[in-house]
């Protein structure tokens, strides 16, 4: 690593000011301050002296995807089994799954990342570092099945709509791996939904449906017969998107994100309270059978709990107050289970919740400081009069 950081100091002359190279000023300092901690600081005033950046922070949340991203191409050769009906070894699995995953992360971060360039190039400023978190939740999201080509216009989109409109990193309103979600969700539906779509190489006659997939076809209670164990369901070995099925593993994630301070356990605690509450509401109303499963299964079925712990705590996105934290995880939570409960056609309801939300937040967090402010005021007139 020397012999490296010595040959960047070498060559950073020519990207600098008046350098051979300044018009790639910004790439070479996206690929400097990520191999090595940023080597200025603040001249004047006040500032934090701290060796975790931006840059590291992003890196965090990254680590803590890793298990469910294991634990996803696992179960995506795990599922390629089961539904063709082969014996394969556990690291023959594993390996099946990496080569199917693998190429979503790959075009995932060259096109988030190209255009992430393309846009610093152009403003002359630093690269954000907020894809590196976007472009492995993406393709954690989406079923494996998903063409490269739509990854690449999904994430190009997200990325320019999501976020370079707004200002980049830290400005953006929605979260961006979600948004790319949507969008492939709404123009691309035949390649979102249906059986076929959360099993790699889908065999004729056979079924590859999600356990809420399943739900949109219930009709009297027996029909719950086909669900899943709640311990299959928390383990995760079960069709769906590549990270989202093993709330085991996501919760391995939490706890590092958790412990770090990278996220708010407010938000996330919250997300996972409001949604258990609506799911036993449900369960006392009794309406329909979908009003009947119980309420602990809404927490490790589909999206939930990595929306929970990836999108609903992003710092940018989420409410800023203690309060307001509370309200809009319980807010996601609960109505994630209100879509999923009351729209047929759309059983997967955390994205909408989350996205919903996103435009809220800064609603929330409005009407919570001017509590505070009136609540105060009040105080003080007590203590003048």
């Amino acid at each position: 690593m020397k012999a490296l950081k010595n040959y960047m100091d070498k060559i950073r002359p020519n990207f600098q000011k008046g350098g051979k190279y300044q018009y790639l000023h910004s790439t070479f300092d996206a690929f400097d301050t990520f191999l090595f901690v940023p080597g200025h600081v603040t001249q004047k005033g006040s500032h934090i002296r701290d060796g975790v950046d931006l840059k590291r922070t992003m890196f965090m949340v990254v680590l803590a995807t890793i298990p469910a991203m294991l634990f996803g191409m696992w179960n995506i050769g795990y599922q390629h089994a089961l539904n063709a009906g082969l014996t394969m070894t556990f690291f023959e699995m594993f390996f099946y799954g990496l080569f199917k995953v693998l190429p979503l992360i790959v075009v995932s971060y060259v096109s988030g990342l190209g255009v992430e360039f393309i846009f610093a190039q152009m403003r002359g400023h630093e690269v954000n570092e907020g894809f590196l978190v976007s472009g492995i939740l993406i393709p954690l999201i989406i079923p494996v099945s998903t063409p490269l080509w739509m990854v690449a216009v999904a994430t190009i989109f997200a990325v320019i709509i999501g976020k370079e409109v707004f200002g980049g990193t830290g400005m953006n309103v929605v979260n961006p791996a979600l948004l790319a979600r949507a969008f492939l969700f709404f123009a691309y539906p035949a390649q979102l939904s249906g059986d076929k779509v959360w099993i790699s190489e889908q065999v004729d006659g056979t079924s590859g449906a999600t356990p809420l997939g399943n739900l949109l076809t219930a009709t009297k209670p027996e029909d719950l017969d086909a669900l899943p164990s709640a311990m299959d369901a928390f383990l995760g070995i079960i069709p769906g998107s590549v990270g989202e099925t093993s709330t085991l593993a996501i919760l391995l994630g939490a706890l590092l994100l958790i412990f770090t301070g990278i996220v708010s356990w407010r938000v996330m605690f919250s997300v996972f309270a409001g949604g258990y509450v609506m799911g036993l509401l449900f369960n006392l109303v009794g309406a329909n059978v979908y009003m009947t499963v119980p309420a602990h299964m809404h927490l490790v079925l589909g999206g939930f709990a990595f929306g929970a712990v990836f999108m609903a705590t992003d710092p940018v996105t989420a409410s800023q107050t203690n309060h307001g934290k509370y309200i809009y995880g319980l807010l996601i939570g609960a109505l994630a289970v209100l879509i999923r409960v009351f729209n047929p056609a759309y059983p997967e309801g955390m994205m909408l919740a989350i996205l919903l939300m996103n435009i809220f937040a800064p609603l929330i967090d409005y009407f919570v400081v001017n509590s505070n402010i009136q609540r105060r005021m009040k105080r003080l007139k007590k203590v003048a009069a």
